[in-house]
């Protein structure tokens, strides 16, 4: 078991029992809210030790004084985001986005109630973040109760079915120019969040019967983010390392060394 899934369960294990489904819905609410919650801040500890050491959330003092989730200023309004690495020198370069639906609608008896919602929730993140940080790397994870995998029925499939249907066409933002609703990454998640063996199951959006690995995901992500940030980061072995100042002085020199090359050969055309 990998790090980021010793996190994660341990995580999901400190959730209280989930509520009846007769429960009234502010109960409900505060599960879910709960469980964005514990998520969020085992991925932040993860980006921690992948060497993001801004990442919100954190502990209070760790990374300033409360280390509460951050409200960034973004394109339609300020937004306040689950997870964050950002710095002063080049701003929000990663967020994540966790939402969640665990429970099943009354009428229906599926979860495919609040699907809508949700996307609409997450695409309205997406649109504000890109906007004022187009080149920030940003990926969601929806978490589904594991029933959502088995809901379906002679007539409709299954809530977790539907929802890669209705989310690939958000997710796969390769190009910082590209459309701001977008995700880098779209991953739907299957949990059990019993609080003694809890479980869950990563699908990349468009992938149902095709599983990843959460540790493997995030690697993905890392890179991606290196990747738009090359002047000061890279990325090894699934961790951020910033450039040193001697790297950063070579590649200086180097650009000066071409310069001074393109003015030799625009004498030498003169002549």
């Amino acid at each position: 078991m990998s790090r980021v899934d010793d996190l994660l369960t341990t995580a999901l294990k400190s959730l209280p029992p989930k509520p009846d489904a007769k429960a009234a819905a502010p109960v409900k609410k505060r599960y879910s809210e709960k469980m964005s919650e514990v998520v969020a801040q085992a991925l932040a500890e993860e980006l921690r030790q992948r060497g993001m050491l801004e990442a919100r959330p954190a502990p209070p003092g760790q990374v300033g004084l409360s280390g509460a989730e951050r409200r960034l200023a973004g394109g339609i309004g300020a937004k306040k985001v689950d997870v964050t690495w950002a710095t002063e020198e080049s701003g929000l370069m990663l967020a994540l986005s966790v939402k969640t639906i665990n429970f099943r609608d009354a009428r229906s008896g599926n979860f495919q109630k609040n699907l809508t919602n949700r996307r609409a929730d997450m695409l309205i993140e997406a649109v504000t973040l890109h906007r004022r940080f187009p080149y920030a790397v940003l990926c969601g994870l929806l978490f589904l109760d594991v029933g959502a995998g088995a809901d379906g029925t002679a007539t409709r499939r299954t809530t977790f079915r539907n929802a890669h249907q209705r989310l690939r066409l958000f997710t796969g933002r390769t190009d910082p120019a590209g459309r701001d609703e977008q995700f880098e990454r779209l991953y739907l998640v299957l949990v059990d969040a019993n609080p003694f063996t809890p479980t869950y199951t990563v699908h990349e959006v468009g992938q149902p019967d095709q599983p990843v690995d959460i540790a493997a995901a995030l690697d993905a992500v890392v890179d991606l983010v290196a990747e738009r940030n090359f002047d000061f980061y890279e990325s090894l072995d699934g961790k951020i390392h910033k450039l040193s100042a001697r790297a950063a002085k070579g590649e200086a020199d180097d650009d000066s060394d071409v310069a001074d090359l393109l003015v030799d050969l625009d004498d030498q055309a003169d002549e």
